[in-house]
């Protein structure tokens, strides 16, 4: 089969490899199979993908936990079978109505479902943005979600540009910064001009401190409530581990602070639901928001990051690269969790 497919039409017969999952459950429920390739439909585009990256949402859709998600996603098994979120990829095909790329471009995108663990697989046009040919697909695939995650994070925490002239820097918490979130959201603040400190393991310090952070702690001795964090330090912190208790994080902030929930821990079925409404409760009346943070595809935001990472300007943290073959293995390791960065799947 072509790498290149002009007639959408012509696609419905050709088969791809792809790994596929028809149970929830651990990476053992993921095999590689020869599925149909799919034809894009009305305001959709076919891609061939290049690299994909993994996510803990990817995890989570694997597992079908917390149960909440299965109502979104399948109640017995996930409709889209296929994993990955994240794609770099060449247009392959175009559906009716799509005049904004042409077959051969190189993009970047998020797949609503999925998907990015096969040869091809579609998605909105909406959603997908041109990639800069000086950067590479493996390290354009880590930013939609993660890049795009930290980016909606520090805007929801008030940090979106660097700090006036003469003014002091906003100082920035990051809870959980050695993940693919937390690498990426220490450099946009880092970036941004603000004073970052940051909470990782102990051996990811020297990594954490090599993307822009002012001081970092071994979150197995030093969490929100310790005594090295102090009371009142921060103007901003974004917990995207999920774990310390709401009454130490607001604690932390100044009045007039907030902080961003990116992600919690919660029970098996609803999840962080209960994190977000006890969130909400602390939240009323006080000087010290809780915000809980649903990041969702900003495109704009995705090209933004495209540009700053071509120019040199945040610089993707990736622990491997895995081959095609090599794909289950690749998901094992994002569910045994403590990636430092991201790890990547090459489709070629």
């Amino acid at each position: 089969m072509s790498d290149t497919l002009h007639e959408p039409a012509a696609v419905r017969t050709d088969s791809m490899p792809a790994w596929t999952q028809h149970r929830y459950g651990e990476a053992d429920a993921v095999a590689l199979e020869s599925i149909d390739v799919p034809a894009p439909r009305r305001g959709q585009v076919l891609l061939r993908l290049r690299a994909t990256a993994l996510n803990n949402g990817d995890i989570r859709v694997m597992r079908g936990e917390p149960l909440l998600v299965r109502f979104a996603f399948g109640l017995r098994r996930p409709r889209q079978s296929v994993r990955g979120m994240d794609a770099a990829a060449t247009v392959a095909g175009l559906g009716e109505g799509v005049t904004e790329f042409a077959v051969g471009d190189e993009v970047v995108c998020e797949l609503p479902a999925g998907g990015g663990l096969a040869r091809y697989a579609v998605s909105p046009v909406g959603r997908v943005v041109r990639r800069p040919p000086e950067l590479d697909p493996a390290v354009a695939a880590t930013l939609p979600i993660a890049g795009g995650t930290a980016w909606q994070a520090l805007e929801l925490g008030g940090l979106t540009d660097a700090a006036t002239p003469g003014s002091s820097p906003r100082r920035v918490l990051v809870i959980g910064a050695s993940g693919g979130v937390g690498t990426f959201a220490v450099q946009l603040a880092a970036g941004r001009g603000a004073d970052v400190w940051a909470l990782c393991g102990e051996r990811n310090r020297p990594l954490v401190e090599g993307l822009g952070a002012t001081r970092t702690f071994d979150y197995h001795a030093v969490q929100p409530g310790s005594p090295e964090l102090g009371e009142g330090r921060f103007d901003i912190i974004l917990d995207i581990a999920g774990t310390a208790p709401l009454r130490e994080l607001q604690r932390l902030v100044r009045d007039g602070g907030r902080v961003v929930l990116v992600s919690g821990e919660g029970g098996r079925v609803l999840g962080p639901i209960g994190r977000i409404a006890g969130a909400a409760l602390r939240s009323i009346g006080s000087k010290r928001v809780l915000r809980p943070l649903a990041a969702l595809a900003k495109p704009d935001a995705l090209a933004e990051l495209l540009a700053l990472a071509a120019a040199g300007g945040v610089s993707p943290v990736i622990e491997r690269r895995y081959a095609f073959a090599e794909a289950g293995a690749a998901l094992a390791r994002v569910a045994g969790g403590r990636v430092a960065g991201k790890i990547v799947v090459l489709a070629e």
